[in-house]
């Protein structure tokens, strides 16, 4: 007899590509560094965030959490911990720097349009252009993505201070075959 069942269409999860891994190092590709966000702060007349400061009250902010738990944990639930805080802190930075990336696209490609057919003219009087917003949103954007990297790097210091190790991020341990072909596998074995 036939089998008239269509095969299962690839699922939409296994189409994704896989996400980038959340570190340190992505983040600072992202985030604008201490020279830029200088410059950001003086074209548009905004305070640049104190890096040094951001990132020593950081570190500190963790070494008082591990002395907090005054022994509670030991080594390896500590390194847990730290890890999965410090994950968290480089995560906000990278999203941050990701955000100010789509920012910055964003006013470019309305300073474009602008420059190109005349959206300037279309601006109600008093008001700014939606391109010199854009701009101004994204350098705040910029700035906010600093801050956040600084808090990162006094995160992953203090990781280091606490744990004696290089902080890397968590990763789930792979499968070793996809949920599709285990699926096939078990049908397979049932015929």
């Amino acid at each position: 007899m036939a089998n008239n069942r269509k095969a299962p269409a690839q699922s939409a999860t296994s189409a994704k590509q896989p996400k980038a891994a959340i570190t340190f190092e992505r983040a600072k590709l992202l985030c604008p560094d201490q020279g830029k966000a200088e410059r950001i702060a003086e074209n548009f007349g905004l305070f640049c965030p104190d890096y040094e400061n951001i990132r020593d009250q950081h570190s500190l902010a963790l070494l008082s959490m591990r002395d907090g738990f005054d022994g509670a944990l030991n080594e390896k639930a500590t390194a847990l911990h730290f890890q999965r805080v410090v994950g968290a802190l480089v995560s906000s930075a990278v999203g941050a720097g990701s955000f100010y990336s789509d920012k910055v696209s964003d006013a470019r490609a309305l300073a474009t349009r602008t420059h190109e057919g005349g959206q300037e003219d279309e601006a109600p009087v008093g008001f700014e252009n939606k391109a010199r917003r854009a701009a101004e949103f994204a350098a705040e954007m910029g700035l906010q993505a600093f801050a956040l990297l600084a808090a990162a790097h006094g995160a992953v210091d203090a990781y280091k201070d606490i744990t004696g190790e290089e902080w890397k991020p968590y990763r789930a341990p792979a499968e070793s075959q996809p949920l599709e072909q285990r699926a096939l596998k078990t049908q397979l074995d049932a015929l």
